[in-house]
């Protein structure tokens, strides 16, 4: 349906046959296949979307409240949408203030509870992984917390991170001038986590899911952090920078540590992290990586809602690689081998031991440079959204 709704574009009204049991499906690939995001084209792209599509499902097949059916899917779908809204709007428009403001908005606008640190704020409550990485921007950095309580009877409590680098240069240890355009989607982890909280408050889940947001930019300068720096973490912990290219594990660490101060019973956090999830599983699998038991949950729910995801180990050796003779672990290890799986255990240092966590690698899956596909345009993809969704409704479902 998603390469159909593509196909339409310019169709003023389209109608579909099938199966009641292929009705979510559809509706979510007809969404996500007609999306454009115009907002720069002072001409559009040429055709419009397709301006409606009619589903007549067979009433012999399945059972259950069609119109609920539709209503959840809409909702997915167009949470979807707004997360590759977010992630395709450029950098000079979205930067950690703008980018906190249009939080703040989708949140109230949902009857989310929202806190938003400004610079001032992160300073005095210790937060240096963010002010570390966003120190070299004249656009200083932002951590949004988002709150939907659950309703009266929540099922589970869940913390989501997501890293919110709303463009990424590399900072001193800069990057290749080559496809560093593709770096606006570096907030894709934060765009995911945003439209998610706000579709469990429409969805109204019980489940009570907080979303904390670090939000930064990148950039060198005179006042940007060096490879050589210690940082001093959220919840006390430091850290040695030797790449200020790998900075998206720093302001997680502190999101991570925060989160976690609320004691929820599971931990999901997700980022464009490192280059090496693209090396080890390409362009649509994302990297999955914790505890277990929440790993393979997750993972499951990738596969099964298509976006694509696979459990991948945190070995123990490569904690080993991450230690420093001046602080209590280095940003990076001293070799390129298994990098994806070293950003975990990076990140596995600030979760607290009894915590079920989570870690979404989306690196590749996030943002399409290629063509487009099935459901899925040029850019901004949305992932993992729906992946998040299913997870939510899952805990909603089974605790």
């Amino acid at each position: 349906s998603g390469a159909v709704a593509r196909a339409l574009a310019g169709t003023g009204h389209a109608v579909s046959t099938l199966s009641r049991l292929d009705l979510a499906a559809a509706a979510e690939g007809s969404m996500l296949g007609a999306y454009q995001f115009v907002e720069y084209k002072t001409n559009g792209n040429g055709k419009e979307p397709v301006g409606r599509v009619g589903l007549l499902a067979d009433a012999t097949n399945g059972s259950g409240d069609d119109s609920a059916v539709l209503r959840r899917a809409v909702a997915i779908a167009a949470a979807v949408r707004t997360a590759r809204d977010l992630v395709n709007t450029p950098p000079n428009d979205l930067y950690p203030a703008s980018f906190a403001d249009r939080a703040r908005q989708l949140a109230t606008d949902a009857g989310l509870e929202v806190e938003v640190l400004d610079e001032a704020a992160l300073a005095q409550g210790g937060y240096g992984g963010v002010l570390g990485v966003g120190g070299g921007s004249s656009r200083p950095p932002r951590l949004v917390r988002l709150r939907w309580s659950g309703g009266d009877s929540p099922r589970a409590s869940v913390a989501l991170v997501g890293k919110g680098i709303t463009f990424d240069t590399g900072g001193i240890s800069i990057k290749p001038a080559q496809n560093m355009d593709a770096m606006t989607s570096d907030m894709s982890g934060a765009a995911a986590v945003i439209a998610t909280a706000v579709l469990a408050a429409q969805l109204e889940l019980p489940v009570t899911v907080t979303a904390t947001v670090p939000m930064a930019e990148n950039m060198p300068s005179a006042t940007a952090y060096r490879p050589g720096d210690v940082l001093r973490m959220y919840g006390g912990k430091t850290v040695e920078v030797l790449n200020t290219d790998a900075e998206g594990r720093l302001i997680l660490a502190d999101a991570i540590v925060r989160a976690a101060e609320d004691s929820p019973d599971y931990l999901i956090e997700t980022s464009t992290l490192t280059g090496a999830q693209l090396v080890a599983l390409g362009t649509r699998t994302a990297g999955v990586m914790g505890s277990d038991e929440l790993r393979d949950r997750v993972a499951e729910h990738a596969k099964v809602t298509g976006e694509g995801g696979w459990a991948m180990p945190l070995p123990e050796e490569l904690r080993g690689d991450l230690d420093s003779k001046l602080a209590d672990l280095a940003n990076i290890t001293n070799h390129r081998w298994g990098g994806m799986l070293a950003a975990g255990v990076f990140l596995r240092e600030f979760v607290p031991d009894e915590l079920a966590w989570a870690h979404i690698d989306v690196a590749g899956p996030a943002f399409n440079t290629g063509k487009p596909w099935g459901y899925t345009g040029k850019g901004a993809t949305g992932v993992p959204v729906r992946t998040l969704a299913a997870v939510l409704t899952d805990i909603a479902e089974n605790g």
